[in-house]
């Protein structure tokens, strides 16, 4: 049976049915029986080499190899076995077009031409590949590169793609200052510019990508929120009037929500006197660089709760932080005039009197 099948598969040569789907098929025997039968489907051609090169090319449909019919097989004859066979590699090339076949990956660093950030950018899609000179692709790429099945073609073509991706179209983005945060808005033309770039990447070797599709650009996602957070960052700047206003303001920010999680104490009272510094600094009181009059005497004016120690207001008969009664300390007098005197003053505000003193002499 084995002997059999052998002697048939020499009388008839023709692609599997298990390889049609295959960009190239080789026929295995490189010798050749004369008067075989060679089938050649409607979308494929057959391609006859010797030592490299192309000898001869027979198209879609049945014909018995015969050199009286096919004058190029008399190169390919075999002296050895008196004329009857034929020494030659056989190749079937398909030229209907494949499609739907993926690409994508990372592409390369980019500098946003917005922020001048360096990104990192990827695309993926989908493309069609169709074969326009069989010749071509056998001696120049399926020959001199060893690629045979689809994965090792398609894997070259998605990897052209790539390359022209990462050169002239990245080029075409910085050209036209396109900011690469919402890039995908021009994926179309990019579309457009990778088809028309890539074609004469590949020209060469008798392939053509005849068409793409499902094309999109996208940012690493830690890049992609960089480039938001800095969006922000220059839009509330430029509605808090500057720098260094949005900068208290982000700062204040954070004090509200330290003082929100109720850490109590001292660190409290700190908060709200730093509070008050920034807030005047928002405000506009800054002068010089440190805290307003305004700001530093608000921070001066809390008291502390010898309970919590959190800050309070003169004369709050409860605290603010742990609700405890507060103890008003008995206002002093001045013995000299009798002016109530401030909690704490060693003069008289009224006379100028050291408190529990005689009044000044007059000048």
């Amino acid at each position: 049976m084995g002997l059999f099948s052998n002697e048939l598969r020499r009388e008839f040569i023709a692609r599997p049915d298990q390889s049609k789907g295959q960009i190239v098929y080789k026929w295995p025997d490189t010798t050749i029986r004369k008067f075989t039968q060679l089938t050649v489907e409607p979308d494929e051609l057959a391609l006859f080499l010797r030592d490299g090169h192309v000898v001869g090319t027979v198209p879609p449909g049945r014909v018995t190899l015969d050199n009286a019919l096919l004058p190029f097989l008399g190169a390919l004859i075999d002296l050895a076995t008196g004329g009857n066979l034929f020494k030659a590699e056989v190749y079937f090339v398909s030229t209907h077009e494949f499609p739907d076949l993926p690409f994508g990956g990372m592409v390369d660093n980019v500098v946003d031409p917005e922020t001048s950030l360096a990104v990192g950018l990827r695309v993926f899609g989908e493309y069609s590949l169709k074969v326009t000179d069989p010749q071509a692709l056998i001696v120049n790429l399926v020959g001199s590169r060893n690629l045979q099945s689809n994965d090792q073609i398609t894997d070259w073509m998605r990897e052209q793609v790539l390359k022209t991706f990462r050169g002239d179209v990245v080029a075409h983005i910085t050209a036209n200052d396109w900011p690469i945060l919402g890039i995908a808005a021009h994926s179309d033309a990019m579309e457009q510019e990778t088809l028309a770039k890539v074609q004469a990447a590949v020209s060469s070797y008798g392939v053509q990508i005849a068409r793409m599709g499902n094309f999109t650009i996208s940012l690493d996602p830690k890049d992609e929120e960089t480039l938001k957070n800095y969006r922000r960052d220059v839009s509330y700047t430029k509605l808090a009037g500057g720098f260094q206003q949005y900068g208290a303001g982000e700062a204040l920010r954070g004090i509200g929500e330290g003082a929100a999680k109720g850490d109590g104490g001292a660190g409290n009272t700190a908060l709200l006197g730093i509070g008050m510094g920034l807030g005047n600094m928002v405000g506009g009181g800054v002068a010089g660089g440190g805290m307003g009059a305004g700001g530093a005497a608000a921070a001066a004016a809390l008291i502390a709760c010898p309970k919590c120690g959190v800050g309070h207001a003169a004369g709050a008969r409860f605290c603010p932080g742990c609700g405890a009664q507060l103890v008003a300390a008995a206002p002093t007098h001045c013995t000299a005039c009798g002016a109530e005197a401030a909690p704490g003053a060693k003069f008289c505000a009224s006379c100028g009197a050291a408190l529990g003193g005689e009044a000044p002499a007059a000048t």
